[in-house]
């Protein structure tokens, strides 16, 4: 089962990125994914090497964004894959096969598109403008969701994704979404991690699901 709740990995330089991923994990983070844009690889398995450290020593899963290579080198619980990145088919001939692949998608061809091509969950997103990310996709919305999932009736879980606050999870929910992933939500406020699960754990998304599919039958 994959975590309902992603821990993004943010901050200026590597340490702080790897100071963030520490208390996620002091605060009950189940998954975290380093994500490290602009750096060479060499940095990034360093990186990667500390984090699997830090996550090892609380049980949480690491999950390395872009760098599938890294991903098996450090043993890490997967790879996530953008738009851009290495194909999910290709990453998967390299990776051990206990190893889960994520993918990003911002529309429902994208997303149809990674199913076929067998990824383990889809970042879907973003759900509004967000400032962590270059070349934002078009901002999908609570309605967005909705479309898009009610359309491809997977049992792929789908994590929202982009610039999410705890206000805005009930009504994510409503709309199917596996779960959520945050980045800056966090960072500002670790504490929010259990507000997060508080709101996406036990009985109140089940009802929300349950809801969800009643209405669309």
């Amino acid at each position: 089962m994959i975590p309902k709740l992603h821990y993004i990995s943010q901050g200026r330089t590597v340490d702080e990125h790897l100071s963030n991923i520490q208390n996620a994990c002091s605060s009950g983070i189940e998954l975290v994914q380093l994500r490290l844009k602009k750096f060479k690889e060499p940095a990034v398995l360093k990186a990667a090497e500390q984090a699997r450290e830090i996550t090892g020593r609380f049980q949480t899963r690491l999950i390395i964004n872009d760098y599938y290579k890294v991903a098996k080198e450090v043993k890490a619980d997967g790879v996530h894959l953008g738009q851009n990145d290495t194909c999910p088919k290709a990453a998967r001939k390299h990776l051990y096969s206990w190893q889960i692949i994520g993918g990003t998608a911002n529309t429902l061809e994208q997303a149809q598109e990674l199913i076929a091509k067998k990824v383990d969950y889809i970042g879907m997103g973003p759900f509004r403008f967000t400032l962590t990310k270059a070349n934002l996709s078009p901002v999908l919305g609570v309605d967005g969701y909705a479309t898009i999932i009610k359309k491809l009736n997977t049992e792929t879980p789908i994590i929202a994704i982009g610039g999410i606050t705890l206000e805005d999870v009930p009504d994510i929910l409503k709309t199917g979404v596996y779960g959520i992933a945050a980045s800056g939500g966090i960072t500002k406020d670790f504490n929010n991690i259990a507000h997060f699960k508080k709101l996406l754990d036990g009985n109140v998304q089940e009802q929300v699901w349950t809801a969800f599919k009643h209405e669309n039958k």
